[in-house]
């Protein structure tokens, strides 16, 4: 016996941004750069011949509608997917599914929404389908796929970068809400150009927001003869605690840490706070800020204040023992620690100076005499042959060779003077200069 439906599933019932949602290409709002007459991806579209793709923009610019576009114009199977309720197991039977349909000459589109969310395993898993073709996958996505999507996926992705709707393109789009049947078409609305405006301008490019708070201004307006009139103390009620403007799983995120990160590194503690705030009062995880932190006091003081590597692990220790919101006091602490402590690059230029040789020079053979010799053998080819052990020596120091031939006299750590990296410095040139007046005794 089929289910009889309610009145909260009907369509009216659905928020404004769900009813208006766009179902062609000629009502989508927005991307002319992609979808512009004679451009590629609206070219692959409208001859159905896409391949696998990944939508990556900011919240509410139109990723999912344009993939709900292609499933209502491709002859081929359309799954719509989940990152967030499915796993592999689901993944694989959707796999197996659209294996089968491969062998009979049909093709299968796979959407994938948040597709960030997916593990390296859950990536991994579409792996073979999409390199068989048994798969087109589009992915969607706010986060950076440089970053959140496995590399050998990624490659054989083609990615479309949505931008950001123009306020112009939010006027538009509001406009049609109030004149299109599934809108506000059948109601008489009175509301100024200036109005809608301020709407679009206060969306910061989110097409969804902009519906949800033109919805929210019609349902609060005053009715007088069956009009309603919007006004302009309405949009400031439903616009007067505007959200931070942050996604912490998009763009934005890498942004905002960045600039905590180059305020700390500019010794300005009172920008590292407040973009610290911004982060936090948007909901960031603030174990992920704490591991910003402590990956920047080794790569902007290191030895110039060792304490500040101490200090950025107890805050993150902090952290995960009581959370927010006591814990915003104990990264405040680390981020203003830090901001205030001298600053060394001397660490990370040290890395970055060896994995440049490191990378380039694969092959160099490590010196027979710092070499184990477990085995007989090992002992008679010369492994560990002349090893001196340096606490056997008065000074502690031996005239030992530990880089490879090709490499000697290399230098990676070069110490500054800041802070107390002074005395490491110091400590370094008497080393050389014992290893060098002890050269070939």
């Amino acid at each position: 016996m089929p289910v009889q439906g309610t009145l909260f599933e009907s369509p009216a019932s659905q928020p404004l941004a769900a009813r208006l949602r766009p179902q062609t290409l000629e009502e989508y709002c927005g991307q002319k750069h992609l979808l512009g007459e004679g451009k590629v991806l609206r070219r692959l579209i409208e001859s159905d011949n896409i391949g696998s793709m990944i939508f990556w923009g900011p919240p509410g610019v139109g990723k999912t509608t344009l993939a709900r576009i292609i499933a209502g114009r491709t002859k081929a199977n359309f799954i719509d997917f989940s990152a967030v309720t499915s796993g592999i197991k689901e993944i694989k039977q959707v796999m197996e599914q659209a294996e089968k349909n491969r062998r009979f000459g049909e093709k299968t589109i796979l959407f994938v929404d948040e597709i960030h969310r997916f593990n390296k395993a859950q990536q991994d898993a579409f792996l073979p389908y999409v390199e068989r073709g048994s798969i087109i996958l589009i992915g969607a996505t706010t986060e950076n796929p440089s970053f959140e999507v496995n590399g050998a996926l990624l490659s054989r992705c083609k990615v479309f970068v949505l931008q950001e709707l123009k306020p112009e393109e939010l006027c538009g789009l509001l406009h049609r809400a109030l004149t299109d049947e599934r809108g506000f078409g059948g109601q008489d609305v009175e509301i100024s150009d200036e109005l809608v405006e301020a709407i679009a301008n206060f969306a910061d490019g989110d097409a969804r927001r902009a519906l949800s708070t033109l919805e929210m201004a019609v349902l609060n307006g005053k009715t007088e003869g069956g009009k309603t009139i919007v006004t302009e103390e309405d949009i400031e009620q439903c616009t007067s605690k505007k959200s931070l403007l942050y996604d912490k799983t998009g763009e934005e995120h890498y942004n905002l840490i960045s600039a905590l990160h180059k305020s700390m590194r500019n010794s300005d503690p009172d920008a590292a706070v407040y973009w610290l705030a911004r982060m936090l009062e948007a909901g960031e995880d603030p174990l992920y800020v704490a591991r910003r932190v402590t990956r920047f006091a080794s790569e902007d003081i290191g030895l110039a204040d060792p304490r500040a590597l101490e200090i950025a692990v107890a805050a993150y220790q902090a952290c995960h023992f009581i959370g927010m919101p006591e814990c915003s006091v104990h990264l405040t602490q680390a981020v203003v620690y830090m901001s205030m402590a001298p600053k060394s690059n001397a660490l990370y230029m040290a890395y970055e100076r060896a994995k440049k040789d490191a990378l380039t020079m694969l092959a160099e053979p490590v010196p027979l005499v710092i070499r184990n010799a477990p085995t007989k053998l090992m002992k008679e080819l010369d492994y560990g042959k002349g090893y001196q052990y340096a606490h056997d020596s008065a000074d502690k120091l031996t005239n030992m060779q530990c880089l490879p031939d090709s490499l000697v006299g290399r230098e990676y750590y070069r110490p500054t003077e800041e802070g107390i990296e002074s005395r490491y410095k110091a400590r370094l040139e008497e080393i050389k200069a014992w290893k060098k007046e002890h050269d070939g005794k």
